[in-house]
């Protein structure tokens, strides 16, 4: 498969919360998200943006840090906000019920390196950086599945 990537700069949280709602926007279940990042890179404000934008209902959307999982109920599916950080290994997420997950849910995986092997290879990686330590973030999306190329134009647009 040919990996396709677009890059996006945003000049604060604000910003990078509406490219995430846009991003939102053209999403439908089976859908991933792999969100990439150091600590305080923006993962969970992302996240938390896009899954605010999507709700039925306003809630509170808290990170998943300890929990590992926290599960919402959208109009047609339900949205999977997962954070691996503190898993073990691959067989941890088998616990979870994620492989399920990929196919009938909205996933939004932080840490996706926990997922080794299972990484889904039609999923969307977004890779937040936070180089200069500032609310400017540097944002690629890399995919290989042709559903993502619209929907990142539209979002980077």
């Amino acid at each position: 498969m040919i990996q396709k990537s677009a890059a996006f700069t945003s000049t604060s949280p604000d910003e990078t919360a509406q490219l995430a709602i846009r991003l939102g926007a053209n999403l439908r279940a089976g859908d991933t998200l792999l969100l990439e990042g150091e600590i305080g890179a923006g993962k969970s404000h992302f996240a938390r943006a896009l899954i605010q934008s999507l709700l039925p209902e306003p809630e509170d959307v808290p990170s998943p840090t300890f929990t590992i999982v926290q599960v919402y109920d959208l109009h047609d599916c339900e949205l999977w906000h997962a954070d691996l950080y503190r898993l073990g290994g691959p067989d941890q997420v088998i616990e979870l019920g994620l492989l399920d997950a990929f196919d009938g849910a909205i996933c939004l995986i932080e840490w996706p390196d926990r997922l080794d092997d299972l990484r889904p290879s039609e999923a969307l990686t977004i890779r937040l950086d936070d180089p200069e330590k500032t609310d400017r973030r540097e944002i690629c999306f890399t995919w290989s599945k042709s559903r993502w190329t619209d929907c990142v134009a539209e979002a980077v647009a």
